[in-house]
């Protein structure tokens, strides 16, 4: 006859039967860090951060704006995570029967969770207010196509630039219109990846701008050149703000990641009561 032997969880294994991962806290810790960052956002939009006065001489340049907003994410990184990985270490349930270097192994997965919880919350949380605007965008293109006229988009600034002629000079307004769409649509195409107006398109601007303004050729020329100079530079400033600002939240939510790690380990320890010294099971 053969003896069937059941084993407890918790007695031949040496594993206690509760598990390593405590979710209420964890959630509690991420939802802290989420609301702690909204009120951190907050707050720097109150300051200014998010702001660049359009005058020369008054407010914050555009370098200042992105190193104090770079600064500022980082500054919201350690907070925020920090206190939600702090709360996810301190609530979470006592193990008992489990090693010191595995509890404060848990300890800081608990904090690395808590923040990987808070990002993916924010990011949806964000997302949601990005998803009506596109959302309102779309319903209103119909209406948007009837008074396309009166609107202005990124590109008319620099057709106005190159159909300004003269007081003395009264262009033929006849298909004025006309003209300002087809020059919005080629300048569009042509800078949406990087690149340049092709040379017959470069020759063929300068000719309508000719005749709208009553430039000479070589003058239409120039003016050409220097608008399409101005918009490269423009925008491959957007380009180069752009990829700072994915450099800055990037260190921010590595920042985020050690932080809220190390605020769990502490939790923990305090919970547990051996924060500051090393305990050996």
């Amino acid at each position: 006859m053969i003896d069937t032997v059941i084993v407890q969880p918790g007695t031949e294994t040496g594993e206690p039967s509760i598990a390593g991962v405590s979710w209420p806290a964890v959630a509690a810790g991420a939802v802290v860090s989420c609301a702690l960052t909204l009120v951190l956002l907050a707050f720097g939009t109150g300051l200014g951060l998010s702001v660049v006065s359009p005058w020369a001489g008054s407010g914050v340049s555009t370098t200042t704006f992105k190193i104090g907003t770079g600064l500022y994410l980082l500054v919201i990184a350690m907070i925020a995570p920090s206190l939600g990985g702090y709360i996810a270490g301190r609530l979470r349930t006592r193990w008992v029967g489990v090693h010191s270097d595995e509890v404060y192994f848990r300890d800081t997965a608990h904090g690395f969770i808590a923040w990987a919880f808070a990002s993916v919350l924010g990011a949806v949380l964000l997302a949601t207010p990005a998803t009506s605007l596109l959302g309102s965008a779309v319903t209103g293109a119909s209406q948007g196509a009837a008074t396309a006229a009166s609107q202005s988009g990124p590109m008319d600034g620099y057709v106005d630039t190159l159909f300004r002629s003269d007081p003395s000079f009264a262009p033929n307004a006849g298909n004025g219109q006309e003209s300002r769409g087809e020059m919005v649509r080629l300048f569009t195409s042509s800078f949406r990846n990087g690149s340049d107006l092709k040379p017959a398109d470069r020759q063929y601007v300068a000719r309508v701008v000719a005749a709208r303004t009553g430039l000479s050729q070589a003058d239409a020329e120039k003016r050409v050149d220097e608008v399409v100079t101005e918009a490269k530079t423009e925008l491959d400033a957007a380009r180069k703000a752009a990829m700072q600002l994915a450099f800055w939240l990037t260190a921010s939510l590595l920042l985020g990641a050690f932080c809220a790690s190390l605020a769990a380990t502490e939790g923990g320890g305090l919970r547990d009561g051996t924060w500051g010294r090393k305990v050996r099971n």
